[in-house]
């Protein structure tokens, strides 16, 4: 095997890796009735999709936990696919067609299909090879697409069972349109944002009472054209006795009743609202009771129509500042105010949504929500961080029949055919030849597609072969052949981020209780956002976004997933620099496991355990007691889903540990057999250790230590190797990197060159620390360069000394013929002066209540920040001249 190379070349390590993983398929699952199954799914990816550092974040956890199991033989199947998306894919293909001067009804439906399937074909690959790029250890044979065609099939078993059941209806109701891609959206993907608007006041005419009127406040005037109403509360004195009455209509002149409601807040405006039913949810249920005509004055696009009267063929807003115009000219307006409101807007291309009167499909949610909200109340759906239950809860217990239809091209169309002659739709999961009521052949299918959430719903069980594989208890005995349905559903855990609690988490519970009879999965693993260093959350159009694939061209995959995860926590905070972080720790996993591997001889790289305690040193006892409470540390904290306190726990152990303190020891001692062992073993279990978090440098390590035919990724969790010598040993060595480091800080603060070598005299009358002094003094006199070790029951008097203390032993460094003691002193007292006069200032300015309130959050935090290392620095030096003899 030749020398492992001085540099980490991270480049040439992942492509080889990322090449090996793949051809040898050493992710893919199988049912095992010897081993307990593992799963869990991927958040499919949008086909249009390219890796932004929100991936990077979720699909490292996954490999995480995923690579974990597997090493702790479990049959691990991380299953992968991408998701059609309609809305976004059908949008990148519409602007294709718009450089060519064409829309898709130029070229019709069959032609624009063809081009969506050229589009995913060439692109729909390219966020699967960046996921790759990243380590991720999914089941690649598995590979799904959520129009693929077994997967059409489930979607359209779903449709047709839900019909059966009366579950899937068909109306016209108000509904999220978004004039741009002309379509209806779910009441979750119009997403409501706080936007600054005005509020209209107009006055009403009474038809019979002269000069008289009643003012309605509206924050959409130009929908007042399609208004066949106005309403009060029934209880509201001002107007019980209008009740009944006509008003007309400005503009139109159309007459219209005033009618009482008790949907009416009587607080709002003049306590007195224009109702109009076919653009507004709640007009819409007022005008259903009252029988009022549902007039709608816009087209798809929203350019107003002929029920606008004047204003047909103006875009709604251009309406709205003309009519504005208009009734400011009849001095029928009598203010207009600043009014901030949530405007609903389209997810996709953030267009204003209008509520808008529809014919659509509908889901009625509240018979699937019962066992959905029932499993996350008695805990057998779990969220962590828990605060997420009840939004979960919340969601639930008020959730609205769901709006399935979409008025687009791209995605699973609805199963349903209209007969020419027959009133009854046709809703089947085959083509139908011929109606089954009249026999015509005159079948015309439902133009509509689903919403993309209506097949990503059923994504934990449709992947794996639902509904040609339905569940069978006797496959999951040893006498029968299990299936992948049977063996690996319900999945384990799932990761995905809070935004998508409604759209998928939720629904994907429904499904699975509706169609599997058991919950999808366990444990739902909510991440944070990944924010910059200020805060903001990252997207292109605030030029904040960090792309992954160049992070891991200049920093290497590793640094990336150590970096996000380092740094995560409710949400994350990071900048470009931060990945340094990670690079150099990759670095120093090289480094450390170069260092041993040319120090250590064929016959010790062979042992397969720790040679026996009682045959060791101190720091060999203490090193492998140390990776073994770490070790157990690391795994509860990926157990419990802490992912970044089990890296934080890694890092401390592998750096400060094994590299600043272990392997800093035993450099002068390397010739020794059993160091040599100690060393190497303890690597190459750290090595296992930390491949869940950092794949590529770590399997490209093990290659080189053991010139295995199985790879790190295929090989088992380490065990703790700890017994009560090395558990002793914890205890010893901690006493001892405690005077070490003192002495150390005493050089630091003295300004003492580190080639300087010094005097130490140490005082103890305890018998077991004098032990541990006597039996380490060749380490304690290289590590801290001494030129004379003392040891005394009591510390000798000597001038100019700096003493201190570690337990019961005592220890005391002469100075004087080192530094100039008066400088030194003069020098940390003016420090001091220095110190207390900054940390004043910046005491002043956050006390003051004009700054604080003005200045931006990351200001005074780098200002308490600085207050508080003022306030250290000014502590340590007055102990250090206390110290001081």
């Amino acid at each position: 095997m030749p020398e492992l190379p001085p540099r980490f070349n991270f480049t040439e390590v992942e492509t080889k890796w990322c090449s090996y993983w793949e051809k040898h398929q050493t992710f893919h699952a199988t049912p095992n009735p010897n081993k307990k199954p593992y799963t869990i799914v991927i958040p499919p990816p949008n086909v249009t999709g390219i890796l932004h550092m929100g991936h990077g974040l979720n699909n490292t956890l996954q490999d995480i936990i995923a690579r974990y199991k597997r090493m702790n033989g479990f049959e691990t199947c991380w299953m992968v696919g991408t998701d059609h998306a309609g809305i976004a894919t059908q949008n990148v293909v519409e602007k294709q067609l718009a450089k060519e001067g064409k829309t898709r009804h130029d070229i019709g439906r069959e032609e624009m299909l063809k081009r969506l399937w050229a589009w995913k074909e060439e692109y729909g690959g390219t966020i699967i090879n960046q996921l790759k790029k990243l380590g991720s250890s999914c089941d690649w044979q598995r590979l799904r697409f959520t129009m693929d065609e077994g997967y059409s099939q489930a979607v359209k078993h779903v449709f047709v069972e839900l019909y059966k059941k009366g579950l899937i209806y068909r109306g016209k109701y108000i509904i999220n349109w978004c004039p741009r891609c002309q379509t209806a959206l779910s009441d979750e993907e119009a997403e409501h944002q706080e936007t600054q608007g005005h509020l209209y006041h107009i006055k009403y005419p009474f038809k019979d009472l002269n000069n008289q009127f009643v003012t309605v406040a509206t924050t959409r005037p130009e929908t007042m054209l399609g208004d066949t109403a106005v309403a009060v509360h029934p209880t509201d004195e001002r107007y019980r006795n209008l009740i009944g009455k006509t008003l007309i209509l400005p503009i139109l002149n159309r007459e219209i009743k005033i009618i009482a409601d008790d949907l009416v807040d009587p607080t709002f405006g003049s306590g007195a609202v224009k109702v109009t039913p076919a653009h507004d949810p709640n007009d819409f249920m007022m005008g259903t009771r009252h029988s009022l005509k549902f007039i709608n004055i816009m087209n798809p696009d929203a350019i107003l129509n002929e029920a606008a009267g004047k204003f047909a063929g103006m875009d709604r807003f251009k309406a709205r500042s003309a009519l504005v115009e208009e009734l400011k000219n009849l001095e029928l307006l009598t203010k207009i105010e600043p009014h901030t409101h949530a405007v609903g807007h389209c997810y996709r291309c953030h267009t204003v949504v209008e509520p808008y009167l529809s014919k659509q499909w509908f889901v009625k949610m509240k018979p699937l929500a019962q066992p959905a909200l029932k499993a996350v109340i008695e805990g057998t759906v779990k969220f962590h961080p828990d605060r997420w239950t009840k939004v979960y809860l919340n969601w639930m217990e008020g959730i609205r029949d769901w709006c399935i239809s979409r008025q687009i091209w791209w995605g699973h169309r609805i199963p349903v055919w209209y007969c020419a002659t027959c009133p009854e739709p046709i809703v089947s999961e085959i083509t139908p030849e011929k109606c089954p009521s009249c026999g015509t052949t005159n079948l015309q299918q439902d133009e509509d597609v689903l919403d993309t959430w209506f097949s990503s719903w059923l994504w934990p069980f449709a992947t794996f072969g639902w509904p040609s594989l339905k569940t069978n208890p006797q496959s999951q005995t040893p006498d029968h052949p299990m299936d992948d349905l049977n063996y690996f559903y319900p999945t384990a855990s799932l990761f995905t981020a809070s935004e998508i609690i409604f759209f998928w988490v939720a629904r994907m519970v429904m499904a699975g209780y509706e169609f599997m009879g058991q919950a999808p999965f366990k444990d739902v693993y909510i991440h944070g956002t990944v924010r910059d260093a200020k805060g903001r959350k990252m997207s292109k159009s605030l030029g904040n976004a960090l792309d992954p694939l160049e992070i891991i061209r200049e920093y290497g995959a590793d640094a990336l997933r150590f970096s996000l995860i380092m740094n995560s926590g409710q949400d994350l905070f990071i900048s470009k620099e931060k990945f340094e972080g990670g690079r150099n720790f990759a670095n120093k996993i090289w480094n450390a496991s170069r260092l041993v591997l040319l120090n250590t001889k064929p016959e010790n790289k062979t042992i397969v355990r720790p040679p026996t305690s009682s045959d060791l040193d101190l720091p060999s006892q203490w090193i492998i007691a140390k990776f073994g409470l770490t070790l157990t540390a690391v795994s509860e904290a990926i157990e419990q889903y802490h992912f970044s306190e089990a890296e934080n726990l890694i890092y401390d152990f592998f750096w400060k540990n094994y590299c600043d303190w272990y392997l800093e020891i035993i450099k002068n001692k390397f010739s020794d057999d059993k160091i040599q062992q100690t060393a190497f073993f303890i690597l190459k279990q750290s090595l296992k250790m930390m491949h869940p978090f950092m794949p590529f440098v770590t399997e490209e390590l093990w290659q080189n230590l053991t010139q295995s035919n199985t790879p790190l990724s295929l090989s088992s969790w380490p065990q703790p190797q700890t017994n009560a010598l090395t558990t002793n040993a914890l205890t010893e060595m901690d006493t001892l990197i405690k005077i070490i480091s003192e002495i150390r800080n005493i050089r630091a603060q003295w300004n003492i060159k580190p080639n300087e070598h010094i005097d130490c005299h140490f005082a103890t009358t305890n018998t077991i620390e004098k032990s541990l002094l006597i039996n380490n003094q060749g380490t304690i006199e290289s590590l801290l360069k001494l030129k004379s070790f003392q040891l005394h029951d009591d510390l000798p008097a000597i001038q100019d000394a700096v003493v201190g203390m570690v337990n019961s032993i005592k220890f005391v460094l002469p100075l004087g013929e080192l530094v100039d003691i008066q400088k030194e002193k003069t020098k940390m007292r003016q420090d001091i002066l220095t110190s207390e006069k900054s940390a004043a200032g910046i005491l002043q300015r956050l006390s003051n209540e004009n700054f604080v309130s003005k200045a931006p959050a990351d200001i005074i935090e780098k200002e308490q920040a600085r207050l508080n290392g003022l306030k250290q620095k000014i502590s340590e030096l007055n102990e250090v001249l206390r110290n001081l003899k």
